[in-house]
């Protein structure tokens, strides 16, 4: 893993967190004990999904640079659509509160994917490889 993928996973990671967490408790507050297994739930969902969506894109990109916006369209896509998967799976489901996981689900998601833009945009990368790639002639 690159320095700079590190520090836009762990940037995205530091904003959805305490998003998850507020949501979580919200969803306890208001909906009892099944919105605290529907905020816990949606927080595991964004957690994992996003952050392999990292890992892949990372994975993707690590040999080939110029593939990077194809790739994260792709990435995105695909997270967005298993989320929604996930969802149509579990939407009759009694287990949790579905209106507390879909909303902590918005949110958490939201908050990750606005803390890897802010991550990027404000994170300085070389757009240059600092090291000559030939030896200085002597």
């Amino acid at each position: 893993m690159q320095q700079n993928d590190a520090r836009i996973l762990r940037g995205a990671a530091y904003v959805a967190a305490p998003v998850g967490v507020v949501a979580t408790v919200l969803s306890a507050v208001l909906a009892g004990e099944k919105g605290l297994l529907g905020g816990l739930m949606a927080v595991l969902v964004v957690g994992v999904f996003f952050a392999f969506g990292s890992w892949a894109l990372m994975t993707m990109t690590a040999e080939r640079p110029q593939i990077a916006m194809a790739a994260g369209m792709l990435v995105y896509a695909v997270q967005i659509l298993m989320i929604g998967v996930f969802i149509v799976v579990f939407k009759d489901t009694t287990l949790f509160s579905g209106k507390a996981f879909g909303l902590s689900l918005l949110a958490t998601a939201l908050s990750w994917v606005g803390g890897q833009v802010r991550q990027s945009l404000t994170s300085r990368m070389l757009y240059v490889d600092p090291v000559p790639s030939v030896p200085p002639a002597e």
